[in-house]
């Protein structure tokens, strides 16, 4: 089994929740229809990773998240999160009308910073997301077609959550290719006030 850190704790998910198209212009960026209800996939917790690693054969996109920690069935923590995916084979996929988990739940594709535990206002959540110093994504709570507490009811409706299980929110505009030796900032803010963040050197 995988961990992640939550204050400083070693924490081992039995999976990842997953939103998908849950900012409008990430949306219009992929010709995307919305849909009523989160769309939801399940990474496994051999994704989990605390690398980012590129690829020399396939496409992958990152995609930032900002992503909960779950315990009691409740939020409790937080952490900044990237949904690697291959993209030229979710296209595939979707062409075929297939299941994604060959593009988004493969070893090494949900990478996660450090969690801390979070009783703040989620209304007041934000996340930014750099590569080699330059912003190239940003989303908060108001962007979100789907609110946390909605996508938790929604997932709770089908789902058993573990202690430990994640739930990522969703990214905004502005993924692109994961490319060897950048290098990634992501940060988690409540309002002003920067709350967790991670870093990474693509392998």
């Amino acid at each position: 089994m995988n961990p992640i850190k939550w204050d400083g704790k070693a924490v081992y998910p039995t999976k990842v929740v997953c939103i998908g198209r849950n900012y409008a212009e990430h949306i219009k960026e992929f010709d995307n229809e919305p849909n009523q209800d989160p769309v939801i996939f399940i990474k496994p917790n051999s994704a989990i990773s605390s690398e980012v690693h590129s690829s020399q054969s396939e496409l992958i996109h990152y995609e930032g998240e900002i992503t909960f920690l779950i315990e009691a069935g409740e939020l409790r923590g937080i952490g900044f999160g990237l949904d690697l995916t291959k993209r030229d084979l979710q296209y595939q996929l979707k062409n075929k009308g297939w299941p994604w988990e060959l593009a988004k739940a493969f070893d090494r594709s949900a990478v996660f910073s450090d969690f801390v535990a979070f009783d703040g206002g989620v209304s007041t959540l934000r996340m930014e997301f750099y590569i080699n110093d330059v912003l190239v994504q940003h989303g908060n709570y108001d962007l979100m077609l789907s609110k946390p507490a909605q996508m938790l009811v929604y997932a709770k409706s089908f789902l058993t959550l573990e202690d430990g299980d994640l739930l990522m929110t969703g990214t905004p505009k502005g993924v692109g290719p994961v490319n060897p030796g950048d290098r990634y900032l992501g940060r988690i803010f409540e309002k002003d006030r920067l709350i967790v963040e991670g870093a990474w050197v693509v392998k």
